[in-house]
């Protein structure tokens, strides 16, 4: 990336899902991989992730669902983002996604989802390959 700043990521639980291993152990590959992460802890909701991605102004949000409430999160996530004219910030989710319903969480806006079993080299490399970083300061 010829970028000089670095990604900034946002990793949030939303939902009531209480299991946050797997977020805090995608937090830790993407810091280590030179990412800025902001994690926003368990039971988040879709106002409150996107209101923490405005303040910290991210360049990707990603959303870990174990609970199966990601068809109902993701697009209120989506309609927030448009509201607050964040369109380009990168969305990605992983979590426990069957594959029917895929193609609705991409209609929505998400760009990236990682089921069980996708490896952390693929999920830092496709966040570096589609994350566009917002204004860096000269």
């Amino acid at each position: 990336m010829a970028n000089e700043g670095r990604i900034r990521v946002l990793v949030a639980k939303p939902g009531l899902d209480g299991h946050d291993r797997g977020a805090k152990v995608i937090a830790r590959a993407l810091r280590d991989a030179g990412m800025e992460v902001i994690y926003t802890g368990l039971r988040q909701t879709p106002e409150m992730v996107v209101n923490a991605a405005l303040q910290e102004d991210v360049d990707v949000i990603g959303l870990s669902i174990l609970s199966g409430a990601h068809n109902a999160i993701v697009p209120r996530v989506a309609e927030l983002l448009k509201e607050k004219k964040m369109d380009d910030v990168l969305v990605v989710i992983g979590g426990i996604i069957p594959d029917q319903d895929v193609p609705a969480l991409k209609a929505a806006g998400v760009k990236g989802v990682f089921q069980p079993g996708s490896s952390m080299e693929t999920i830092v490399q496709f966040i570096r390959d589609n994350a566009k970083p917002r204004a860096v300061s000269a």
